[in-house]
Protein backbone atom coordinates (compact mmCIF):
# COMPACT_ATOMS: atom_id res chain seq x y z
CA UNK A 1 0.00 0.00 0.00
CA UNK A 2 1.16 3.21 -1.13
CA UNK A 3 0.03 6.50 -0.77
CA UNK A 4 -0.32 9.25 -3.78
CA UNK A 5 -1.62 12.25 -4.82
CA UNK A 6 -3.77 12.87 -7.65
CA UNK A 7 -5.15 16.17 -9.06
CA UNK A 8 -4.58 17.11 -5.49
CA UNK A 9 -6.30 14.38 -3.65
CA UNK A 10 -5.01 11.93 -2.07
CA UNK A 11 -5.21 8.21 -3.22
CA UNK A 12 -3.55 4.85 -1.23
CA UNK A 13 -2.06 2.48 -4.10
CA UNK A 14 -2.54 -1.16 -3.20
CA UNK A 15 -0.08 -3.03 -5.69
CA UNK A 16 -1.17 -6.76 -7.01
CA UNK A 17 1.70 -8.68 -7.37
CA UNK A 18 1.16 -10.11 -11.14
CA UNK A 19 3.19 -10.87 -14.24
CA UNK A 20 0.16 -8.73 -16.16
CA UNK A 21 0.20 -5.14 -15.49
CA UNK A 22 -3.66 -4.66 -16.68
CA UNK A 23 -5.66 -1.74 -15.43
CA UNK A 24 -6.41 -1.65 -12.31
CA UNK A 25 -9.64 0.03 -10.91
CA UNK A 26 -10.57 3.10 -8.61
CA UNK A 27 -12.50 2.19 -5.61
CA UNK A 28 -13.59 4.49 -2.48
CA UNK A 29 -14.25 2.76 0.86
CA UNK A 30 -15.67 5.52 3.55
CA UNK A 31 -14.58 8.28 1.60
CA UNK A 32 -10.93 7.13 1.05
CA UNK A 33 -10.05 6.48 -2.27
CA UNK A 34 -8.16 3.85 -3.15
CA UNK A 35 -6.38 2.22 -6.42
CA UNK A 36 -6.11 -1.17 -6.87
CA UNK A 37 -2.65 -1.45 -9.63
CA UNK A 38 -1.23 -5.00 -11.17
CA UNK A 39 2.10 -5.93 -12.07
CA UNK A 40 4.07 -5.57 -8.44
CA UNK A 41 7.38 -7.66 -8.86
CA UNK A 42 6.30 -8.10 -12.41
CA UNK A 43 9.60 -9.44 -13.81
CA UNK A 44 9.41 -12.44 -10.69
CA UNK A 45 6.05 -13.30 -11.32
CA UNK A 46 6.55 -14.16 -15.24
CA UNK A 47 9.46 -16.27 -14.57
CA UNK A 48 7.54 -17.85 -11.45
CA UNK A 49 4.75 -18.84 -14.28
CA UNK A 50 7.18 -19.31 -16.98
CA UNK A 51 8.95 -22.17 -14.71
CA UNK A 52 5.95 -23.81 -13.47
CA UNK A 53 4.59 -24.10 -16.98
CA UNK A 54 7.71 -25.88 -18.32
CA UNK A 55 6.97 -28.43 -14.82
CA UNK A 56 3.78 -29.35 -16.06
CA UNK A 57 5.05 -31.80 -18.52
CA UNK A 58 6.72 -34.23 -15.54
CA UNK A 59 3.31 -34.52 -14.03
CA UNK A 60 1.77 -37.80 -14.54
CA UNK A 61 -1.08 -38.08 -16.66
CA UNK A 62 -3.54 -39.72 -14.15
CA UNK A 63 -2.08 -37.00 -11.07
CA UNK A 64 -5.37 -34.42 -12.44
CA UNK A 65 -5.13 -32.96 -9.15
CA UNK A 66 -1.24 -31.97 -8.91
CA UNK A 67 -2.71 -30.90 -13.29
CA UNK A 68 -5.36 -28.64 -11.86
CA UNK A 69 -2.97 -27.41 -9.25
CA UNK A 70 0.05 -26.10 -11.19
CA UNK A 71 -2.18 -24.55 -14.00
CA UNK A 72 -4.04 -22.39 -11.29
CA UNK A 73 -0.73 -21.44 -9.98
CA UNK A 74 0.03 -20.04 -13.67
CA UNK A 75 -3.23 -18.06 -13.72
CA UNK A 76 -2.71 -16.33 -10.16
CA UNK A 77 0.78 -15.30 -10.33
CA UNK A 78 -0.36 -14.33 -13.75
CA UNK A 79 -3.48 -12.26 -13.23
CA UNK A 80 -2.56 -11.70 -9.30
CA UNK A 81 -5.74 -13.58 -8.40
CA UNK A 82 -6.67 -14.58 -5.33
CA UNK A 83 -8.96 -16.77 -6.54
CA UNK A 84 -7.31 -18.34 -8.75
CA UNK A 85 -4.34 -19.01 -5.72
CA UNK A 86 -7.40 -20.08 -3.44
CA UNK A 87 -8.21 -23.08 -6.66
CA UNK A 88 -4.69 -23.68 -6.22
CA UNK A 89 -4.51 -24.84 -2.68
CA UNK A 90 -7.63 -26.77 -2.95
CA UNK A 91 -6.32 -29.09 -5.51
CA UNK A 92 -3.35 -29.46 -3.47
CA UNK A 93 -5.10 -30.56 -0.51
CA UNK A 94 -7.14 -33.04 -2.44
CA UNK A 95 -3.29 -34.33 -3.71
CA UNK A 96 -3.17 -37.06 -1.32
CA UNK A 97 0.61 -39.12 -0.42
CA UNK A 98 2.61 -37.36 -3.47
CA UNK A 99 6.37 -38.78 -3.53
CA UNK A 100 7.40 -34.90 -3.94
CA UNK A 101 5.49 -32.04 -1.93
CA UNK A 102 5.76 -28.28 -3.26
CA UNK A 103 3.59 -25.50 -2.03
CA UNK A 104 4.05 -21.90 -3.45
CA UNK A 105 2.73 -18.38 -2.92
CA UNK A 106 2.16 -15.87 -0.25
CA UNK A 107 1.56 -18.21 2.39
CA UNK A 108 2.35 -17.03 5.93
CA UNK A 109 1.31 -13.59 7.49
CA UNK A 110 3.48 -13.50 10.68
CA UNK A 111 5.78 -10.91 9.93
CA UNK A 112 2.91 -8.33 8.84
CA UNK A 113 2.31 -6.01 11.61
CA UNK A 114 -1.31 -5.97 11.49
CA UNK A 115 -1.52 -10.05 9.98
CA UNK A 116 -2.82 -9.87 6.81
CA UNK A 117 -0.41 -9.91 4.12
CA UNK A 118 1.20 -12.73 3.46
CA UNK A 119 5.00 -13.24 2.64
CA UNK A 120 6.24 -14.98 -0.50
CA UNK A 121 7.54 -18.34 0.38
CA UNK A 122 7.75 -21.71 -1.59
CA UNK A 123 9.26 -24.82 -0.62
CA UNK A 124 10.26 -28.28 -2.62
CA UNK A 125 10.28 -31.66 -0.48
CA UNK A 126 10.88 -35.35 -0.51
CA UNK A 127 8.45 -37.70 1.24
CA UNK A 128 9.90 -39.73 4.20
CA UNK A 129 7.92 -42.81 4.28
CA UNK A 130 8.94 -44.39 7.48
CA UNK A 131 8.92 -41.13 9.28
CA UNK A 132 5.20 -40.38 7.91
CA UNK A 133 3.58 -43.79 8.94
CA UNK A 134 3.83 -42.23 12.50
CA UNK A 135 1.99 -39.33 11.43
CA UNK A 136 -0.41 -41.40 9.59
CA UNK A 137 -1.17 -43.44 12.76
CA UNK A 138 -2.00 -40.12 14.49
CA UNK A 139 -4.27 -39.12 11.90
CA UNK A 140 -5.90 -42.40 12.16
CA UNK A 141 -6.83 -41.92 16.07
CA UNK A 142 -6.91 -38.05 15.60
CA UNK A 143 -10.68 -38.23 16.48
CA UNK A 144 -10.07 -39.99 20.00
CA UNK A 145 -7.42 -37.93 21.22
CA UNK A 146 -9.25 -34.48 20.19
CA UNK A 147 -11.78 -35.32 21.79
CA UNK A 148 -9.43 -35.38 25.18
CA UNK A 149 -8.94 -31.47 24.52
CA UNK A 150 -10.72 -29.18 27.43
CA UNK A 151 -14.30 -28.07 25.51
CA UNK A 152 -17.08 -29.98 24.41
CA UNK A 153 -18.32 -31.47 21.41
CA UNK A 154 -20.60 -28.38 20.47
CA UNK A 155 -16.95 -26.17 19.74
CA UNK A 156 -15.46 -29.14 17.69
CA UNK A 157 -15.97 -29.55 14.17
CA UNK A 158 -19.03 -31.76 13.15
CA UNK A 159 -16.68 -34.19 11.29
CA UNK A 160 -13.01 -34.42 11.39
CA UNK A 161 -11.64 -33.67 8.08
CA UNK A 162 -8.82 -35.90 7.27
CA UNK A 163 -5.52 -34.62 6.15
CA UNK A 164 -2.73 -35.54 4.74
CA UNK A 165 0.17 -35.68 7.29
CA UNK A 166 3.39 -36.49 6.08
CA UNK A 167 7.10 -35.50 7.60
CA UNK A 168 9.28 -34.05 4.86
CA UNK A 169 13.13 -33.50 4.12
CA UNK A 170 13.02 -30.13 2.62
CA UNK A 171 15.47 -30.07 -0.32
CA UNK A 172 14.72 -26.01 -1.10
CA UNK A 173 12.36 -24.08 1.52
CA UNK A 174 12.75 -20.35 -0.19
CA UNK A 175 11.35 -17.90 2.54
CA UNK A 176 13.00 -15.49 5.03
CA UNK A 177 12.33 -18.51 7.19
CA UNK A 178 12.06 -22.31 7.43
CA UNK A 179 9.76 -23.79 9.85
CA UNK A 180 10.00 -27.23 11.85
CA UNK A 181 5.91 -27.79 10.71
CA UNK A 182 2.95 -26.56 8.39
CA UNK A 183 -0.08 -26.47 8.62
CA UNK A 184 -1.76 -24.98 5.22
CA UNK A 185 -3.74 -23.58 3.49
CA UNK A 186 -4.56 -20.76 5.18
CA UNK A 187 -7.74 -20.15 3.96
CA UNK A 188 -9.93 -20.41 6.42
CA UNK A 189 -13.13 -21.13 4.18
CA UNK A 190 -10.61 -24.53 2.32
CA UNK A 191 -9.81 -25.38 5.81
CA UNK A 192 -12.96 -25.55 7.68
CA UNK A 193 -14.92 -27.31 4.27
CA UNK A 194 -12.49 -28.73 2.47
CA UNK A 195 -9.32 -29.64 4.56
CA UNK A 196 -5.81 -28.91 4.83
CA UNK A 197 -2.49 -30.97 5.02
CA UNK A 198 0.01 -31.18 7.74
CA UNK A 199 3.79 -31.39 7.20
CA UNK A 200 6.74 -31.95 9.95
CA UNK A 201 9.93 -30.97 7.86
CA UNK A 202 11.69 -34.13 9.66
CA UNK A 203 15.53 -32.74 8.77
CA UNK A 204 14.81 -29.15 10.01
CA UNK A 205 13.73 -30.80 13.27
CA UNK A 206 16.95 -33.12 12.95
CA UNK A 207 19.29 -29.82 12.28
CA UNK A 208 21.47 -29.01 15.24
CA UNK A 209 24.25 -26.54 15.74
CA UNK A 210 27.40 -27.42 17.51
CA UNK A 211 26.72 -28.81 20.89
CA UNK A 212 27.36 -25.92 23.64
CA UNK A 213 25.84 -25.26 26.87
CA UNK A 214 21.88 -24.12 26.81
CA UNK A 215 21.21 -20.99 28.43
CA UNK A 216 18.90 -20.41 30.91
CA UNK A 217 18.70 -23.71 31.98
CA UNK A 218 20.02 -25.18 35.60
CA UNK A 219 23.13 -27.87 35.57
CA UNK A 220 21.04 -30.93 36.30
CA UNK A 221 18.87 -30.29 32.94
CA UNK A 222 21.53 -29.47 30.52
CA UNK A 223 22.06 -33.58 29.85
CA UNK A 224 18.76 -34.60 29.65
CA UNK A 225 17.27 -31.50 27.33
CA UNK A 226 19.95 -32.07 24.92
CA UNK A 227 19.15 -35.91 24.96
CA UNK A 228 15.44 -35.41 24.59
CA UNK A 229 15.58 -32.03 22.75
CA UNK A 230 15.18 -33.13 18.84
CA UNK A 231 12.44 -36.03 19.90
CA UNK A 232 10.34 -33.80 22.28
CA UNK A 233 9.86 -31.41 19.76
CA UNK A 234 9.21 -33.95 17.10
CA UNK A 235 5.92 -35.23 19.15
CA UNK A 236 5.17 -31.12 19.72
CA UNK A 237 5.65 -30.60 16.50
CA UNK A 238 3.10 -33.14 15.42
CA UNK A 239 0.22 -32.76 18.04
CA UNK A 240 0.61 -28.16 16.94
CA UNK A 241 0.08 -28.75 13.39
CA UNK A 242 -2.69 -31.56 13.63
CA UNK A 243 -4.27 -31.80 16.60
CA UNK A 244 -4.24 -27.73 17.51
CA UNK A 245 -4.82 -26.00 13.92
CA UNK A 246 -6.63 -29.18 12.76
CA UNK A 247 -9.27 -29.11 15.90
CA UNK A 248 -12.10 -26.36 16.63
CA UNK A 249 -15.44 -25.20 14.87
CA UNK A 250 -15.84 -21.64 13.92
CA UNK A 251 -19.61 -20.82 15.09
CA UNK A 252 -20.67 -19.04 12.43
CA UNK A 253 -23.72 -17.49 9.62
CA UNK A 254 -24.07 -19.25 6.09
CA UNK A 255 -24.78 -17.17 2.64
CA UNK A 256 -28.17 -18.20 3.48
CA UNK A 257 -28.47 -16.81 6.76
CA UNK A 258 -28.77 -20.66 8.34
CA UNK A 259 -26.34 -21.29 11.43
CA UNK A 260 -24.14 -24.35 11.97
CA UNK A 261 -25.44 -25.08 15.44
CA UNK A 262 -28.52 -24.52 17.39
CA UNK A 263 -28.83 -21.61 18.70
CA UNK A 264 -31.51 -22.94 21.21
CA UNK A 265 -29.44 -25.87 22.73
CA UNK A 266 -25.80 -25.07 22.93
CA UNK A 267 -25.16 -22.98 25.81
CA UNK A 268 -21.76 -20.86 26.55
CA UNK A 269 -19.92 -22.43 29.34
CA UNK A 270 -18.68 -19.31 30.54
CA UNK A 271 -22.44 -18.02 31.32
CA UNK A 272 -24.69 -20.86 31.10
CA UNK A 273 -26.36 -18.73 28.65
CA UNK A 274 -27.39 -19.10 24.99
CA UNK A 275 -24.34 -17.90 22.60
CA UNK A 276 -24.83 -14.44 21.44
CA UNK A 277 -21.78 -13.67 19.13
CA UNK A 278 -20.73 -15.78 16.13
CA UNK A 279 -19.22 -15.32 12.32
CA UNK A 280 -21.87 -13.56 10.51
CA UNK A 281 -22.04 -14.68 6.60
CA UNK A 282 -18.80 -12.97 5.17
CA UNK A 283 -16.87 -12.73 8.48
CA UNK A 284 -13.83 -14.87 8.92
CA UNK A 285 -11.30 -15.29 11.77
CA UNK A 286 -8.66 -13.46 10.75
CA UNK A 287 -10.92 -10.58 9.81
CA UNK A 288 -12.51 -10.40 13.46
CA UNK A 289 -9.46 -10.55 15.97
CA UNK A 290 -6.86 -8.62 13.53
CA UNK A 291 -3.08 -8.38 14.47
CA UNK A 292 -3.70 -10.62 17.19
CA UNK A 293 -5.19 -13.93 15.36
CA UNK A 294 -1.96 -15.27 13.82
CA UNK A 295 -0.33 -14.92 17.50
CA UNK A 296 -3.63 -16.18 19.39
CA UNK A 297 -3.80 -19.37 17.10
CA UNK A 298 -0.30 -20.48 17.09
CA UNK A 299 -0.83 -19.94 21.19
CA UNK A 300 -3.96 -22.54 20.66
CA UNK A 301 -1.71 -25.00 18.87
CA UNK A 302 0.85 -24.88 21.00
CA UNK A 303 -1.12 -24.87 24.00
CA UNK A 304 -2.77 -28.41 22.67
CA UNK A 305 0.82 -29.63 22.00
CA UNK A 306 2.12 -29.44 25.42
CA UNK A 307 -1.75 -30.73 27.30
CA UNK A 308 -1.80 -33.42 24.90
CA UNK A 309 1.57 -34.84 24.73
CA UNK A 310 1.25 -36.03 28.62
CA UNK A 311 -1.02 -38.64 26.83
CA UNK A 312 0.59 -41.67 26.89
CA UNK A 313 -0.90 -43.48 23.92
CA UNK A 314 0.02 -40.86 21.79
CA UNK A 315 3.82 -41.07 22.82
CA UNK A 316 3.80 -44.62 22.09
CA UNK A 317 2.77 -43.82 18.48
CA UNK A 318 6.28 -41.95 18.26
CA UNK A 319 7.72 -44.78 19.90
CA UNK A 320 7.82 -43.70 23.60
CA UNK A 321 6.47 -45.54 26.86
CA UNK A 322 4.54 -43.50 29.28
CA UNK A 323 2.39 -44.16 32.15
CA UNK A 324 -0.63 -41.84 33.41
CA UNK A 325 1.08 -41.53 37.03
CA UNK A 326 4.27 -40.13 36.46
CA UNK A 327 5.92 -37.42 33.78
CA UNK A 328 7.74 -39.24 30.96
CA UNK A 329 11.62 -37.66 29.99
CA UNK A 330 9.78 -36.97 26.66
CA UNK A 331 6.92 -35.03 28.65
CA UNK A 332 9.17 -33.13 30.59
CA UNK A 333 11.36 -31.72 27.67
CA UNK A 334 8.75 -30.72 25.76
CA UNK A 335 7.10 -28.65 29.04
CA UNK A 336 10.57 -27.58 29.48
CA UNK A 337 11.35 -26.42 25.92
CA UNK A 338 8.14 -24.16 26.25
CA UNK A 339 8.88 -22.52 29.66
CA UNK A 340 12.54 -21.82 28.18
CA UNK A 341 11.14 -20.62 24.97
CA UNK A 342 8.51 -18.19 26.72
CA UNK A 343 11.57 -16.42 28.60
CA UNK A 344 13.84 -16.32 24.97
CA UNK A 345 10.56 -14.72 23.77
CA UNK A 346 11.48 -11.54 25.71
CA UNK A 347 13.72 -10.73 22.90
CA UNK A 348 10.77 -10.12 20.34
CA UNK A 349 9.51 -8.05 22.56
CA UNK A 350 10.11 -3.80 21.91
CA UNK A 351 9.11 -2.22 24.97
CA UNK A 352 8.95 1.45 23.33
CA UNK A 353 5.88 0.57 21.89
CA UNK A 354 4.76 -2.29 23.61
CA UNK A 355 4.41 -4.50 20.46
CA UNK A 356 5.19 -8.53 19.63
CA UNK A 357 7.53 -9.10 16.27
CA UNK A 358 7.16 -12.71 16.17
CA UNK A 359 3.63 -15.00 16.50
CA UNK A 360 5.23 -17.86 18.05
CA UNK A 361 7.23 -16.31 20.52
CA UNK A 362 4.12 -14.19 21.90
CA UNK A 363 2.25 -17.39 21.91
CA UNK A 364 4.95 -19.00 23.99
CA UNK A 365 5.19 -16.32 26.33
CA UNK A 366 1.37 -16.15 26.95
CA UNK A 367 2.12 -19.94 28.31
CA UNK A 368 5.09 -18.94 30.42
CA UNK A 369 2.84 -16.95 32.17
CA UNK A 370 -0.42 -18.52 32.53
CA UNK A 371 2.01 -21.69 33.88
CA UNK A 372 3.87 -19.07 36.38
CA UNK A 373 0.41 -17.69 37.35
CA UNK A 374 -0.71 -21.27 37.90
CA UNK A 375 1.51 -21.78 41.36
CA UNK A 376 2.85 -24.01 43.26
CA UNK A 377 5.87 -24.05 42.10
CA UNK A 378 5.49 -25.74 39.04
CA UNK A 379 7.55 -22.59 37.26
CA UNK A 380 10.48 -20.58 39.20
CA UNK A 381 12.66 -18.02 37.50
CA UNK A 382 15.76 -17.52 39.70
CA UNK A 383 17.81 -14.78 39.30
CA UNK A 384 21.35 -13.83 40.65
CA UNK A 385 22.98 -11.03 39.30
CA UNK A 386 22.85 -11.25 35.58
CA UNK A 387 22.49 -15.05 35.52
CA UNK A 388 18.69 -16.45 35.19
CA UNK A 389 17.85 -20.24 35.79
CA UNK A 390 14.30 -21.32 34.57
CA UNK A 391 12.77 -24.62 36.47
CA UNK A 392 10.39 -26.69 36.04
CA UNK A 393 9.03 -28.94 38.59
CA UNK A 394 8.29 -32.29 37.18
CA UNK A 395 5.89 -33.95 39.72
CA UNK A 396 3.63 -31.29 39.22
CA UNK A 397 3.31 -31.40 35.46
CA UNK A 398 -0.01 -33.92 35.20
CA UNK A 399 -1.73 -32.04 38.52
CA UNK A 400 -0.87 -28.25 38.18
CA UNK A 401 -0.04 -27.75 34.45
CA UNK A 402 -2.86 -29.59 32.83
CA UNK A 403 -4.99 -28.18 34.92
CA UNK A 404 -3.90 -24.20 34.20
CA UNK A 405 -3.72 -25.55 30.61
CA UNK A 406 -6.81 -27.20 30.68
CA UNK A 407 -8.59 -24.03 31.61
CA UNK A 408 -6.53 -21.48 29.25
CA UNK A 409 -7.34 -23.68 26.55
CA UNK A 410 -10.64 -23.74 27.28
CA UNK A 411 -11.10 -20.09 27.16
CA UNK A 412 -8.94 -19.14 23.84
CA UNK A 413 -10.81 -22.01 21.97
CA UNK A 414 -14.61 -20.88 22.92
CA UNK A 415 -13.96 -17.15 22.76
CA UNK A 416 -12.27 -18.15 18.94
CA UNK A 417 -15.18 -20.52 18.33
CA UNK A 418 -18.13 -17.42 18.98
CA UNK A 419 -16.32 -14.52 17.60
CA UNK A 420 -15.81 -13.00 21.02
CA UNK A 421 -13.24 -10.63 19.63
CA UNK A 422 -13.27 -8.32 23.23
CA UNK A 423 -13.54 -11.02 25.28
CA UNK A 424 -10.17 -13.02 23.80
CA UNK A 425 -7.99 -10.38 23.13
CA UNK A 426 -8.64 -9.07 26.19
CA UNK A 427 -7.19 -12.28 27.90
CA UNK A 428 -4.45 -12.87 25.46
CA UNK A 429 -3.14 -8.99 25.87
CA UNK A 430 -3.38 -10.00 29.93
CA UNK A 431 -1.44 -12.87 29.31
CA UNK A 432 1.16 -11.26 26.97
CA UNK A 433 2.08 -8.37 28.44
CA UNK A 434 5.21 -7.29 29.65
CA UNK A 435 5.82 -6.51 33.07
CA UNK A 436 8.51 -3.99 35.03
CA UNK A 437 10.05 -7.59 36.12
CA UNK A 438 9.72 -9.27 32.93
CA UNK A 439 11.19 -6.29 30.97
CA UNK A 440 14.50 -6.53 33.84
CA UNK A 441 14.82 -10.07 32.64
CA UNK A 442 14.66 -9.02 29.22
CA UNK A 443 17.67 -7.24 29.31
CA UNK A 444 19.87 -10.29 30.70
CA UNK A 445 17.84 -12.28 27.82
CA UNK A 446 19.35 -9.83 25.26
CA UNK A 447 22.86 -9.93 26.57
CA UNK A 448 22.81 -13.37 25.99
CA UNK A 449 20.96 -13.61 22.51
CA UNK A 450 23.22 -15.63 20.63
CA UNK A 451 23.23 -15.25 16.32
CA UNK A 452 20.24 -16.62 14.46
CA UNK A 453 20.48 -20.04 12.91
CA UNK A 454 21.50 -20.06 9.75
CA UNK A 455 20.21 -23.12 7.36
CA UNK A 456 22.40 -23.90 4.61
CA UNK A 457 20.75 -25.95 1.48
CA UNK A 458 22.29 -27.92 -0.85
CA UNK A 459 21.19 -27.33 -5.01
CA UNK A 460 20.22 -29.66 -7.35
CA UNK A 461 21.39 -30.01 -11.19
CA UNK A 462 21.38 -31.79 -13.70
CA UNK A 463 24.70 -34.50 -15.03
CA UNK A 464 25.93 -34.48 -18.47
CA UNK A 465 23.83 -38.06 -18.58
CA UNK A 466 20.41 -36.11 -17.54
CA UNK A 467 20.40 -37.43 -14.08
CA UNK A 468 19.73 -35.28 -11.06
CA UNK A 469 22.85 -34.45 -9.12
CA UNK A 470 22.28 -33.11 -5.58
CA UNK A 471 25.20 -30.83 -4.05
CA UNK A 472 25.21 -29.99 -0.28
CA UNK A 473 27.72 -27.27 1.27
CA UNK A 474 29.98 -27.41 4.75
CA UNK A 475 27.46 -25.52 7.74
CA UNK A 476 29.27 -22.63 7.81
CA UNK A 477 29.17 -18.91 6.75
CA UNK A 478 31.41 -19.57 3.81
CA UNK A 479 29.26 -22.89 2.75
CA UNK A 480 26.14 -20.72 2.78
CA UNK A 481 27.12 -17.92 0.56
CA UNK A 482 29.03 -20.70 -2.08
CA UNK A 483 25.17 -22.20 -2.16
CA UNK A 484 23.91 -18.77 -3.11
CA UNK A 485 26.54 -18.38 -5.40
CA UNK A 486 25.88 -22.03 -6.74
CA UNK A 487 22.00 -21.53 -7.49
CA UNK A 488 22.49 -17.71 -8.62
CA UNK A 489 25.09 -18.66 -10.86
CA UNK A 490 24.42 -18.01 -14.57
CA UNK A 491 24.60 -21.81 -15.12
CA UNK A 492 23.15 -22.93 -11.91
CA UNK A 493 19.26 -23.67 -11.70
CA UNK A 494 18.06 -20.55 -11.56
CA UNK A 495 20.17 -19.25 -13.76
CA UNK A 496 17.48 -18.44 -16.94
CA UNK A 497 15.63 -16.09 -13.66
CA UNK A 498 18.88 -14.26 -13.07
CA UNK A 499 19.88 -13.53 -16.65
CA UNK A 500 16.19 -12.43 -17.20
CA UNK A 501 15.78 -10.07 -14.11
CA UNK A 502 19.47 -8.58 -15.14
CA UNK A 503 18.36 -7.71 -18.51
CA UNK A 504 15.68 -5.94 -16.71
CA UNK A 505 17.80 -4.60 -14.25
CA UNK A 506 16.34 -6.06 -11.91
CA UNK A 507 19.31 -8.25 -10.46
CA UNK A 508 23.08 -7.13 -10.08
CA UNK A 509 25.54 -9.16 -12.03
CA UNK A 510 26.84 -12.56 -10.13
CA UNK A 511 30.56 -12.48 -10.06
CA UNK A 512 33.01 -15.04 -9.68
Amino acid sequence: MFKATQNGETVYQLWIASADRQEGAMHVFKDVKIEVKYGDHAPFMCELANSIEKAIKYVPRENKDRMVMLREYIKAFKSGSIDCHKNSQRNWVYDKGPPVETNIGFIESYRDPFGVRGEFEGFVAVVNRAQSEKFQSLVDNATKFISMLPWNSDFEKDEFLRPDFTSLDVLCFASSGIPAGINIPNYDDIRQEEGFKNVSLGNVLSAQPPAKPITFLAEEDQALFKEWQGRSFEVQVAIHELLGHGSGKLLKEGNDGALNFDKDKVKHPFTGKSIETFYKSGETWDGKFGAESSSYEECRAESVGIFLSCVPEILALFGHTASTEEVSDVTYVNWLIMVRAGLLSLEYFTPENSKWRQAHMQARYAILRVLLEAGEGLVSISRKEEEVVISLDRSKILSVGRKAMAAFLEKLNVYKATADVEEGIRMYKHYTSVPEDMLELRNIVLAKKEPRKIFVQGVTCLTSDGQVDFKEFEATPYGMINSFKERYSADGPLGSLVQHLQHCGQFPPVNN
